[in-house]
């Protein structure tokens, strides 16, 4: 038994969630959601977008998977995701970005993550006011940082069998910033000679993902072209719609990284696979990999069949219509487990 920090989300977000509970109740994992609302939802109910209840409960259960949060443009409160970053010092942002088959994209061989630092570059949030016609925002890259998050992408293609570490900078402009990014990633390179190392300016990298992104295997990345590169990556696989993500570092906290859609919310046709396949990488994390692995399971039968695709893959299923599908694959797929066991 696991207790969980459950951030329901706004827009379509508690929809989503709630099929994700669906689905996880099915492959037999037993956990213990504690549920909150944030952001918009939670400022109406008790004046803060960050409830205390929510950020001790985090701290208590070190594990939280999250639904999509309205973050206002230009004005209001901060990015949720980004003050939730702060607080935890989730300094590794994860995503795995992989081809399914069924779902229409261009490239059908992707299989990628996208390893960004998730604390400092100009994402720090240290801007301010010149005059009336300037503003000045400050790209802050450490060294402990940059080490520490090129220690964890070396460490997780060492686990994961991965192959390659692609560094991503801008080193030839910015070469006091970006060229501590890269000092540190050659001094942990150097540790793993079994692993490909290599450095592409980010802009090159744009060119190269889009032409031939099967020769990338993990990109280490500072915040900003991270977290670029990552919807980019996504558009390769078919969008936001089928990439789940992780903030990793004191706590985990697991998220579907698209946004809350209010035009669609409450019309039943959101996509849920997105943070469905974020709570797989939350039990994968936890140790359930059996459980986690039947979600991934039925997520690309699912999607190969395509007979319940949401409209955004095309498809005229509801949002029930698909979870109903996944929960169904699922026990299928534990029965035929089960009878296996007992007569095997």
């Amino acid at each position: 038994m696991r207790t969980v920090t459950l951030i329901r989300g706004d827009g379509i977000g508690p929809e989503i969630i709630e099929s994700t509970k669906e689905v996880v109740a099915s492959t037999g994992v037993n956990i213990i959601w504690e549920e909150f609302d944030a952001g918009i939802k939670s400022f109406e109910k008790s004046g803060t977008v960050l409830p205390d209840e929510l950020i001790k409960s985090i701290e208590k259960n070190k594990i939280a998977l999250k639904g999509p949060i309205t973050t206002p443009i230009g004005e209001g409160f901060r990015s949720i995701n980004v003050l939730l970053r702060q607080k935890f010092e989730t300094f590794a942002n994860v995503r795995p970005v992989k081809s399914f088959r069924g779902v229409d994209s261009k490239f059908k061989n992707v299989d990628m993550v996208v390893i960004r630092e998730n604390t400092e570059d100009l994402y720090a949030g240290i801007e301010h006011k010149i005059s009336n016609y300037a503003a000045e925002s400050i790209k802050l890259i450490t060294r402990e940082a940059s080490r520490r998050i090129a220690d964890y992408a070396f460490s997780f293609a060492a686990k994961n069998n991965r192959k390659k570490v692609t560094a991503v900078h801008k080193a030839n402009i910015m070469k006091l910033t970006d060229g501590l990014f890269l000092e540190e990633a050659r001094k942990v390179a150097k540790e793993y000679s079994n692993i490909e190392y290599e450095e592409v300016i980010i802009d090159n990298m744009c060119m190269q993902m889009v032409l031939k992104p099967e020769k990338y295997d993990v990109l280490l990345c500072p915040n900003l072209y991270g977290d670029i590169l990552s919807d980019l990556a996504a558009g390769l696989v078919g969008g936001l719609g089928v990439v789940p993500s992780a903030n990793l570092g004191k706590v985990a906290i697991f998220e579907a990284v698209h946004g809350s859609a209010p035009d669609i919310a409450g019309k039943n046709i959101a996509n849920p696979i997105a943070i469905i396949l974020s709570a797989a990488f939350m039990l994968e994390y936890i140790g359930n990999e059996y459980e986690a692995n039947l979600i991934k399971k039925a997520v690309e039968k699912v999607l190969e069949d395509g007979k319940y695709l949401t409209p955004d893959l095309g498809g005229t299923a509801t949002t029930n219509m698909m979870t109903n599908e996944l929960i169904k694959i699922i026990q299928s797929i534990r029965s035929e487990d089960n009878w296996r066991k007992n007569n095997c």
